[in-house]
């Protein structure tokens, strides 16, 4: 079995979204390179740092299938259908959408829980990874101790406040290892932290 990877891009002060969920200047990195990568979706190019490049391909090459929360599903309206990492995303809802234009994408609405959705992407990744975003959902993983890695792409801005990386976690103190600096490229440091067991 694959590993459990949460992560998102992150300010220095910890949130992946203002407050009207927009991003601002966290997502610029995709975008201010000359290497083209993709992940899931091959329509979706970023250009990104050489160096960015490389860690995107050596550390999401693995990932199958992707746990994400309904929230992320309505504002990307599910990336019209096509995964943006991964084969197939597994969307923790408490309502299955009845009027998604895309009823045979490879989207499964999991109403039971982040501990179901995280099992059903397991078993469909075998001995690929499952990617958790960032959030409530990552943050409800890593309280439950789903959680192998914590992968934050760190961006130099300062929100002030926003939509919070952990979400609203409330699993009390969580060691992580060290973190290891995979590299840093242009406007962006890509750190992995394992979570301590």
């Amino acid at each position: 079995m694959g590993k459990v990877l949460m992560g998102a891009v992150v300010s220095l002060d910890g949130f992946v979204a203002a407050e009207d969920d927009g991003v601002g200047p966290l997502f610029d990195w995709y975008g201010n390179g000359d290497v083209e990568v993709t992940l899931g979706d091959p329509d979706r190019v970023f250009r990104v740092s050489a160096a960015s490049a490389a860690y995107i391909r050596s550390e999401w090459s693995g990932v199958r299938a992707t746990v994400i929360g309904r929230r992320l599903f309505d504002i990307t309206n599910g990336w019209g259908g096509v995964p943006a990492a991964g084969e197939h995303v597994f969307v923790v809802t408490h309502q299955v959408p009845a009027d998604w234009p895309y009823p045979d994408a490879p989207f499964t609405f999991v109403t039971d829980g982040v501990a179901s959705a995280i099992a059903q992407a397991q078993a469909f990744a075998g001995d690929g990874d499952v990617s958790v975003t960032a959030g409530d959902v990552g943050g409800q993983a890593l309280a439950l101790g789903l959680v192998d890695e914590v992968h934050s792409d760190l961006v130099p801005v300062v929100f002030g406040s926003g939509k919070r990386f952990y979400g609203s976690f409330t699993g009390g103190p969580q060691l992580l290892e060290d973190p290891r600096v995979v590299v840093e490229g242009d406007r962006v440091l890509h750190l992995v932290h394992p979570v301590r067991r």
